[in-house]
């Protein structure tokens, strides 16, 4: 899993690309989730690289942050362990969402 940042000089916009490595066997489809699209869990499922893997590219506004997990398979939250920082998301003790600060 990775996270790479390009920052735009127009617009204030950060070109933010968000790659999953590896071999995944039983995963169908990767979605991305967060505060940039209101944690929609039905949003475009991440583009499926080969010859494994997954990756989207999101515009996001640079000097902010955002929380975000991945969905995996529709049913199973995972973290990046690349992010800036993991934080509490209020669903318990032991409950964390990714942060990415731009």
């Amino acid at each position: 899993m990775s996270i790479k940042k390009q920052y735009l000089k127009k617009n204030g916009v950060c070109k933010t690309t968000f790659i999953l490595h590896g071999t995944f066997n039983n995963i169908e489809n990767v979605r991305l989730t967060g505060d940039f699209n209101n944690w929609d869990i039905n949003c475009e499922p991440m583009k499926k690289l080969k010859p494994s893997g997954f990756s989207q590219t999101l515009n996001l506004d640079a000097g902010k942050s955002y929380q975000f997990k991945y969905l995996i398979n529709d049913s199973v939250w995972e973290n990046e362990p690349e992010s800036d920082e993991l934080v509490p998301n209020g669903f318990g003790p032991k409950e964390f969402n990714s942060l990415i600060v731009l």
